[in-house]
């Protein structure tokens, strides 16, 4: 039997350097891995520098030459380009350069949609897929059968290639109702953890910063954790009880990327919203990564379009296994920083002492002698809040403890205890 391997497509990988960006060719390794991750492979850079990209081309006439030439000497089928694309700018490079033409965009689009495993996150891609495609139905002419696989043809988009917009827009109109149901759920469980009083810390990050690899370190959770770009799209919760007794909640997002397209974010927004509602933050950060910086800006800026604004941030510099020398790395923004290795464990035993100050923060000093016939409030004490002081006597229980400001009603001893300001 003979075993035929399926080779990956041969990609050009097209830039545009506009004045005061320095970052081009860094976008331009990070595209090459997101082309990596869809299935392809870069044969060849292309970068030209403009005062503004071409409204028409995207690149120059010279350049479009270029990439032709350079397109038949590596046997490319196609060529990515680092920006999004408008249709006529899609449709102008497909009739000059008769291959098949991509946009940054539409590969993550496709990396969504092949990574995409609940219900909701296929719900949330393919919405994502037909809102890009809605503008540019004429945009794509004749390549709009895209059959031949390769990348950019994954999800539901290529059901019908024959939709036209009324189908779309149907379709758009049944998925916005499915995602309001998404998210009315999503109102009941964050309301459920309300009444629970269990705090809830959202871990977000680049993309592949290692977020899924510290959440399987903290909490034994077994979600997929690879060394590539968007490895877990669908959000994870696990409970996780820190050294002092307290019990809270981890829940691992999305990884942000640069150029995040917009369809993604407004799709995923229900997910995303996760941190708009944690009472913690931790930005887990790349620290091997030369573009560290660049990468910490991206997930501010994604945070701050999401309504993160107010959340305590703890930011986690990952990966300090492949850190060389000792680099000096900060966070100007954060509340508190830590080192770690979520690969090796390094760090973590510091990280959750810095969660459990963060946290306490926000808890109020409880001081009262229990009768042992109340003493079932002592569990709710001991699984919320943080116990500091437990002694048993002839008449009761002395407590000394912090807990949650909205639990305080429910276990104070009476009404003459008052809580005292937050640390």
């Amino acid at each position: 039997m003979i075993e035929l391997k399926k080779e990956p497509e041969r990609v050009l990988l097209v830039g545009v350097s506009l004045p005061g960006r320095k970052d081009t060719e860094d976008s331009l390794e990070e595209l090459a891995r997101l082309a990596e991750t869809a299935g392809a492979k870069t044969v060849g850079l292309v970068i030209q520098s403009r005062e503004q990209v071409h409204p028409g081309t995207y690149v120059g006439k010279g350049k479009i030459d270029e990439i032709k030439d350079l397109l038949w000497e590596m046997d490319a089928a196609g060529i990515i380009c680092d920006d999004e694309l408008s249709p006529v700018q899609m449709k102008n490079l497909q009739d000059e350069l008769e291959v098949k033409v991509m946009d940054r965009t539409l590969v993550i689009l496709d990396i969504f949609a092949a990574r995409a495993s609940t219900s909701e996150g296929k719900i949330q891609v393919e919405l994502a897929q037909l809102k890009y495609r809605q503008t540019r139905l004429t945009g794509f002419g004749t390549s709009l059968s895209r059959l031949g696989g390769g990348i950019g043809t994954r999800g539901p988009g290529e059901k019908k290639l024959e939709m036209d917009r009324r189908l779309i827009k149907s379709r758009i109109a049944q998925l916005n109702r499915e995602l309001k149901e998404v998210k009315r759920h999503r109102e009941i469980v964050r309301g459920r953890r309300s009444r629970n009083h269990v705090p809830v810390a959202a871990i977000v990050g680049y993309t592949n910063a290692g977020k899924s690899t510290l959440l399987n370190r903290l909490t034994g959770a077994d979600i997929l954790a690879e060394d590539k770009l968007f490895a877990t799209l669908d959000p994870t919760t696990r409970g996780l009880r820190l050294p002092g007794g307290q019990e809270i909640l981890l829940t691992d997002t999305v990884g942000f990327i640069n150029k995040l397209p917009h369809h993604l974010i407004e799709a995923f927004k229900s997910t995303l919203e996760e941190a708009k509602y944690a009472d913690l933050i931790l930005h887990v950060a790349d620290a091997s990564s030369p573009q560290m910086d660049i990468q910490m800006h991206t997930v501010y800026e994604t945070l701050y379009h999401l309504g993160v604004k107010d959340q305590p941030v703890i930011t986690v510099f990952n990966k300090q296994d492949q850190v060389e020398g000792d680099r000096m790395i900060r966070d100007f923004k954060a509340d508190s920083t830590v080192r770690i290795s979520a690969k090796t464990g390094e760090g973590l035993e510091e990280l959750a002492g810095q969660i459990e100050a963060v946290l306490r923060q926000k808890n109020v000093l409880l001081e009262g002698l229990y009768p042992y016939c109340e003493a079932d409030r002592l569990q709710l004490i001991r699984r919320y809040g943080k116990l500091e002081e437990e002694d048993y006597r002839e008449d009761g229980v002395f407590v000394r403890a912090y807990v949650p400001a909205d639990l305080y009603d429910k276990v104070c001893v009476s009404r003459q205890d008052s809580p005292n300001s937050p640390l």
